[in-house]
């Protein structure tokens, strides 16, 4: 039987489980005002992870449009905040 760091047990744990998702999104609600902004922090009402994809839910319709055309610079902030390829499209509701 091999002998795993802490650290890499919670690692295989957390690929492994339901929660991973809910887990990344809130690492992502922890940086999301300092990769887009005060503003856009603001007004951003809901941050989910489905698989690769990271929902983002706000009520503001110009914030709305905004977002849509920063989907790709989105992605790379996210994925440079977290220090690896967890999201591979971004979904604006």
């Amino acid at each position: 039987m091999g002998e795993f760091s802490f650290k890499d047990a919670m690692q295989q744990f957390l690929n492994q489980s339901r929660i991973k998702g809910d887990i990344q999104a809130m690492q992502i609600e922890e940086v999301w005002e300092k990769i887009m902004g005060k503003t856009i922090s603001r007004y951003t009402d809901k941050l989910q992870i489905f698989g690769d994809k990271l929902v983002i839910t706000t009520h503001v319709a110009p914030l709305k449009q905004e977002l849509l055309y920063q989907k790709e610079k989105i992605v790379q902030r996210v994925n440079e905040a977290l220090g690896q390829r967890v999201i591979k499209e971004v979904i604006i509701q």
